[in-house]
């Protein structure tokens, strides 16, 4: 019987969704890539697909999550960007061979060739890295509200006040919280 996999946390930018497959950073953390095969499901899902990823293709696409993770972070309090997580964006970002195609709609995707690897894949999750990092796009970095989560994410609300990586399981879990806490304080003032 396959070991059943938790279900990928899908977002609207490239390189904080990638950042999420590592969630409940400060909790009991959820691994979302935990097998080479999982990654390639994960590329595939967000138009990335490659036929193959090695255990040490898998530890490089760790890597570059967890630096992306650690230059969001401090861009987002605006501190210093680790020079470490700088090095490991700019390796990836210059390794792989992708293209940037226009689609009918006026959208911008990448398109891999045929015999694309797992290294061309992680240059473009790295360029999109930069281009939020670098202050390119229309939104801010942000950190997730949650105590165990506190995952970066990038905020394109129009007020740029968004404070849950995503509403469906950060936000519903702390607004549950809330109301528990609300109902247990009005019952014992009750008493």
């Amino acid at each position: 019987m396959r070991t059943a996999f938790p279900d990928f946390r899908l977002g609207k930018v490239l390189a904080t969704s990638f950042t999420g497959t590592l969630s409940e950073r400060h909790g009991d953390a959820v691994e979302r890539i935990p097998t080479p095969h999982r990654l390639v499901d994960w590329l595939a899902v967000n138009g990335l697909a490659v036929d193959s990823c090695t255990t040490a293709q898998l530890d490089r696409a760790r890597e570059l999550r967890e630096s992306i993770h650690a230059a969001a972070t401090a861009a987002a309090i605006q501190d210093a960007l680790p020079a470490s997580a700088v090095q490991v964006l700019n390796d990836c970002s210059i390794q792989g061979r992708a293209a940037a195609i226009l689609t009918p709609e006026g959208k911008r995707r990448w398109r891999l060739s045929s015999d694309s690897c797992v290294e061309d894949a992680l240059s473009v999750i790295a360029a999109d890295a930069i281009s939020i990092i670098a202050g390119e796009r229309d939104g801010k970095l942000a950190l997730c509200a949650s105590p165990t989560c506190q995952a970066a994410f990038f905020d394109t609300s129009q007020s740029r006040t968004r404070r849950w990586c995503d509403m469906n399981t950060c936000g519903n879990r702390q607004k549950k919280a809330r109301f528990h806490a609300n109902k247990r304080k009005a019952s014992r003032s009750v008493e």
